[in-house]
């Protein structure tokens, strides 16, 4: 279920309405299995500089409504389901990570440049991540998407290939543990990532609009159903309004 909630308590003159830069037509924050809740997202007015407003979910994109409730089992982040089965497994280590080596990802998926994806075998057979990564701290406790060289890496293959997100194993938590390499977050033990929900609309929004043109432009059936699922495992919901404005202003292409 949504939540959006700070860090730090709150006195009750801070706890004011959530308001989101965005119009409420085109994007809303709802929880994926309860549409009885709705929250809009973004900043607490005047909150001062170092309280931080979070969004939390599991690696699964399902929200957690408590961010407080110790006692409260339920609350707690499941595990992500496994690799979905058949995938396209990418393997990275510390060597390819500190060159910021993007050739395993091309042997993998048989990608030589942006534009020679074969759209249809990627979004059925999926893609994944296996991080070998050695710490030089062996008792370093910070996850991987913690790591400013493991993330580096990230940002540069998301830079050359933007729609990756859509074909990701979204079923295992890729598109979650993906997101958590390119937005800043925090980790919580209870609650899994815990996003700046600023920056989450953000990537978002820009992800809406570079995957819905790319599945057009590769003649994908259903590209508004397809990019509004990829927004919805994080907790977000289109409208067509969005995708009737984009479709009536195209963009120059690249």
């Amino acid at each position: 279920m949504a939540s959006i909630k700070p860090f730090l308590p709150l006195s009750p003159s801070l706890k004011q309405a959530i308001l989101s830069p965005f119009p409420s037509s085109l994007i809303s924050c709802k929880p994926t299995f309860d549409s009885s809740v709705s929250l809009p997202i973004s900043h607490f007015n005047r909150l001062p500089r170092l309280v931080a407003v979070s969004v939390a979910f599991n690696p699964s994109g399902n929200f957690d409504i408590s961010l407080y409730d110790d006692d409260d089992d339920s609350s707690k982040v499941s595990p992500p389901m496994p690799p979905s089965e058949g995938r396209i497994e990418v393997v990275i280590d510390n060597d390819v990570i500190s060159r910021l080596d993007l050739s395993p990802f091309h042997s993998a998926t048989g990608i030589t440049s942006p534009s020679s994806a074969e759209t249809k075998e990627f979004l059925e057979r999926t893609i994944g991540f296996t991080i070998n990564y050695t710490r030089e701290d062996p008792y370093d406790p910070r996850e991987l998407s913690e790591f400013p060289d493991i993330r580096l890496w990230f940002v540069r293959l998301d830079a050359t290939y933007p729609w990756l997100p859509v074909v990701l194993d979204w079923r295992a938590g890729e598109l979650a543990r993906y997101s958590a390499m390119l937005v800043p977050h925090q980790m919580s033990m209870r609650m899994g990532v815990v996003f700046n929900p600023e920056a989450l609309e953000l990537f978002i929004m820009k992800k809406v609009f570079v995957v819905y043109s790319w599945l057009k432009q590769h003649k994908v059936p259903k590209p508004r159903l397809k990019t509004s699922d990829m927004a919805r495992m994080l907790g977000f919901g289109i409208g067509d309004e969005l995708f009737d404005l984009i479709d009536q202003h195209q963009g120059a292409p690249s």
